[in-house]
């Protein structure tokens, strides 16, 4: 989408904020996630907690997309959305058992298990039920991803997967066990990943991984490599695709593929982040005495990650053409927090502009809130306004 296509004359007949999605866009991203996993042979499963909003899910469902799930909200979104239960994968550090139940009744394909305790009770549940649970161990590759300490997951002192350390304990109590089977191995080590090496790295250690485990006679059918591959912020409008063909190359030449595997990944951010823009108006144009402010309708309740990861997002005022100038773009939440840019280069703001914050289709109408008792937004869609 480049930057005055935004149907603002259309734009005027809603109420602000909203979320605005490029469904070309997104089509076109899935094809090219398509056709490069394509060349490999990969599986892909959708990262569905970017963006559950149930058209997303069905336009993903409709291109033969699985689902990697974090909850059981999530599965039930999934399947809902018409994603076969046998493409869906369920990871989370804290499943509550109606969760793995959930799993176990619609017979998901594989359970991503992150700890010893958990795969306890995934064997009991099963044994109630009579199943043999699939599973995967999620393992902590000591893989440094180069992104932002809240967002890896792959290092021993994350919450996430098991230890390497600890990796052969677990092995031997899953081997007595008789409602689980081992399918696979998993690794997630971060998001927002946009260093080509870090992919390398855990190829390297993902083929130590498996000569380990095939030294104890273990083979994996399976190996999953989460997600995490990064988008361009700065340039949404000159690069929308992300470099998936270098992500799943990348694998491709340094991972040792045994006979008959299949290989999974976890895309979410890289599939809908770009697609889609949180759409506010301008309440305020506040003169400071030493810089302006221009405040929107839309807040951290509808954006939060410039306040909780201090993450950038391209602001761009669509409804001036006039000169540019230097403002702090802010919200009308009650915390100093909510803001979204500061010394920010706009095209000259007045009230009841319309302010486009690019990239929002990846965790923002997933983690909106009511905070300040606000309504939460509507979401629309370029093809049916």
């Amino acid at each position: 989408m480049l930057k005055g296509t935004f149907p603002v004359e259309k734009f005027k007949t809603l109420q602000t904020p909203f979320y605005y999605y490029d469904v070309e866009l997104l089509k076109e991203t899935l094809n090219v996630v398509k056709s490069e996993a394509g060349k490999y042979n990969y599986h892909i499963h959708y990262a569905v907690k970017a963006n559950a909003n149930p058209r997303i899910l069905s336009i993903i469902a409709e291109n033969g997309l699985g689902a990697d799930c974090v909850s059981g909200g999530e599965i039930q979104a999934a399947l809902a959305a018409g994603i076969p239960s046998g493409q869906i994968v369920f990871a989370g550090v804290g499943k509550a058992d109606w969760e793995i139940n959930a799993g176990l009744d619609n017979h998901i394909f594989c359970f991503n298990v992150e700890s010893l305790a958990e795969l306890r009770i995934i064997d009991e549940l099963a044994a109630i039920k009579g199943q043999v649970a699939p599973v995967a161990l999620r393992i902590n590759p000591e893989v440094d991803a180069h992104t932002h300490a809240k967002i890896t997951t792959g290092m021993k002192e994350n919450k996430f997967g098991i230890n390497l350390g600890q990796l052969n304990t677990v092995i031997d109590e899953l081997l007595q066990m008789k409602h689980v089977r081992l399918i696979g191995i998993h690794f997630h080590i971060g998001s927002q990943i946009t260093d080509m090496s870090s992919f390398q790295n855990l190829s390297i250690r993902a083929n130590e991984i498996q000569d380990d485990l095939e030294a104890r006679g273990l083979y994996v059918e399976n190996i999953n490599f989460g997600g995490g591959l990064g988008i361009d912020y700065y340039h949404p409008n000159h690069l929308p695709v992300p470099a998936f063909d270098n992500y799943f190359a990348v694998i491709h030449k340094l991972l040792n593929v045994r006979p008959g595997q299949k290989i999974h990944f976890e895309p979410g951010r890289s599939i809908v982040a770009q697609c889609g823009s949180l759409i506010s108006q301008v309440l305020y144009v506040k003169e400071g005495e030493t810089k302006k402010f221009v405040i929107l309708d839309a807040g951290f309740t509808e954006l939060i990650r410039p306040a909780m990861y201090d993450a950038y997002h391209r602001i761009e005022n669509i409804s001036s053409s006039e000169n540019t100038a230097l403002y702090d773009v802010v919200g009308p939440i009650c915390e100093s927090s909510d803001v979204f840019g500061k010394e920010v280069e706009l095209n000259k703001a007045h009230r009841g502009d319309y302010i486009a914050l690019r990239s929002a289709g990846a965790y923002g109408e997933i983690m909106a809130s009511q905070y300040n008792c606000r309504k939460l937004p509507k979401p629309y869609f370029s093809d049916t306004l």
